[in-house]
């Protein structure tokens, strides 16, 4: 991704002085955010799916 970004301002010489005096805050925002995501990959998991056969039993019985 870092390349198609280089790639994509390689014409703009104002885009490599901020680079160069501010650092590639485009990069550490994504490997930040890509951190994250691994992080909350492993605290958060999805939900199972309910069993609609249970869920159809559970609904006759509380009918009766």
């Amino acid at each position: 991704m870092r390349r198609q970004t280089q790639h994509m301002f390689h014409e703009t010489p104002i885009y490599h002085r901020l680079v160069a005096e501010r650092g590639d805050i485009p990069a550490h925002v994504r490997g930040e955010a890509q951190r994250l995501e691994r992080d909350l990959e492993r605290v958060i998991t999805p939900a199972p799916h309910p069993d609609p056969a249970s869920h159809h039993a559970a609904a006759s019985r509380s009918r009766t």
